[in-house]
């Protein structure tokens, strides 16, 4: 499960060096949005649930999955595949979008991208 809280950013090791990793991202990444002002529950907004997830799902369930176990174990060898390049594109979609969630009042925005 440690897998799922990583890519959900809620590894306990996130949240204790936040602060300390909070003032780079300010300083170096001049479009950095701090968390606390993200919307909640965006899957929209997030590049992983709007386009990793997709690209997993579509690997992992080539075979059939039994378990959970062996679900987690799909998911994980498969996000260590993933090409830099998904998110990469991922990121590139991001500020688009975040525009677009403006644009419609935080509402539905599929139809502005």
């Amino acid at each position: 499960m440690p897998f799922l809280y990583l890519l959900a950013g809620w590894a306990p090791a996130h949240r204790a060096r936040e602060t300390v990793g909070l003032e780079l991202l300010i300083r170096e990444t001049p479009d950095f949005i701090p968390r606390s002002l993200w919307p909640p529950n965006s899957p929209d907004l997030n590049p992983v649930d709007y386009t990793a997830w997709d690209v997993l799902q579509e690997r992992v369930y080539r075979e059939k999955i039994r378990t959970v176990e062996e679900l987690q174990q799909h998911i994980a060898e498969e996000w260590e595949r993933l090409e830099k390049r998904v998110i990469d594109n991922a990121a590139k979609q991001w500020h688009k979008r975040l525009c677009a969630c403006l644009a419609a009042n935080g509402g539905h925005f599929d139809h502005l991208l």
